[in-house]
């Protein structure tokens, strides 16, 4: 595959404004139409992996879905299977409910633990009983940087599938707290033709700002020069946010509008000299118990994460 060729107009347009298209273009190498054999082992070995989709209004959404290791499979690299059965799936993720009506997900297997992660971009090919099918159209590996190290000390039959979720559309007190705790979070985004896409952000505790009630900010750091979440939101400005609470065994998941910032005034550094920034206008969020209880023990920060001062409480 020609560089060419795998990023379309609005990565293409992104890429040349940030200087960084001559880069792209060698990194962009890497980029496949299957998961390459040394990868195949690390989906199996994998106990979650974050997914990208999009409902029937348009909106995007990020979620994150976990099993025992084994439960994310490809046997020859041109489709993932992930073995979650009907009966296990969580209503209150729109995850399940949008793959049923639009094709496209984006996945994102990451191992936190030893900050490796490989991204998969595809459509739904089957659903059954025991789980579905993604036909891959793009695979590739993404740098480690900015990821937290935790490890899974146990996974439990925690609260079950039917636990419930609250929602709203304005961000309160509580949830500016889980926010303003937040290091990871996992970011959707969507392309017309080449479908939904699933990526990682991180950073000190912080790095994730409330403008208001409705609008968080987030700090775009330097990475692997393909800008392929500030891309699609260049041509569409749809995102879903999912932020852990790695603590409370929740998920929070955030659907809006993605306004992109250009070399705006930084004098904190908070994207580590980049001068970019992307505020998410939020529409909607779901605040949901993860289905099996997790304990994770906290190893350390990424040391590429730029540093983040004292932060305004939400009033």
């Amino acid at each position: 595959m020609h560089a060419a060729s795998v990023f379309h107009e609005g990565e293409r347009a992104v890429q040349a404004r940030a200087g960084e298209a001559v880069i792209a273009d060698h990194n962009g190498t890497v980029l496949s139409t299957q998961v390459i054999p040394g990868a195949r082992a690390f989906i199996s070995k994998q106990f979650m992996a974050a997914v990208a989709s999009v409902d029937q209004q348009g909106r995007v959404w990020s979620s994150v879905l976990f099993g025992q290791p084994g439960f994310l499979h490809t046997a020859d690299g041109t489709t993932i299977l992930v073995d979650v059965a009907r009966a296990e799936r969580d209503a209150s993720d729109p995850f399940w409910a949008n793959i049923g009506t639009k094709a496209q997900v984006g996945m994102l297997f990451i191992e936190i633990g030893s900050r490796r992660r490989y991204r998969v971009n595809g459509a739904l090919l089957a659903e059954h009983e025991g789980g579905i099918e993604i036909g891959i159209r793009e695979a590739y590996p993404n740098c480690p940087k900015f990821i937290q190290r935790r490890k899974l000390v146990d996974m439990g039959q925690g609260v079950g599938v039917d636990a419930g979720a609250l929602s709203g559309t304005s961000i309160d007190a509580a949830l500016a707290t889980l926010i303003a705790h937040a290091d990871t979070l996992f970011v959707a985004s969507v392309h017309a033709e080449r479908g939904a896409d699933a990526s990682h952000r991180g950073g000190a505790p912080g790095f994730v700002t409330l403008l208001d009630a409705h609008t968080l900010r987030i700090p775009d750091y330097q990475g692997n020069s393909m800008f392929n979440t500030l891309g699609n939101f260049s041509v569409d400005p749809h995102a879903g946010i999912c932020i852990p609470d790695f603590a409370g065994n929740r998920l929070l998941q955030l659907t809006g509008r993605v306004t992109l910032r250009w070399d705006e005034p930084d004098p904190r550094g908070l994207t580590g000299g980049t001068g970019r920034f992307w505020d998410v206008a939020v529409d909607s969020w779901h605040l949901r118990a993860i289905p099996q209880r997790l304990e994770w023990e906290y190893l350390d920060a990424s040391p590429f994460n730029p540093p983040v001062g004292a932060q305004e409480s939400l009033s």
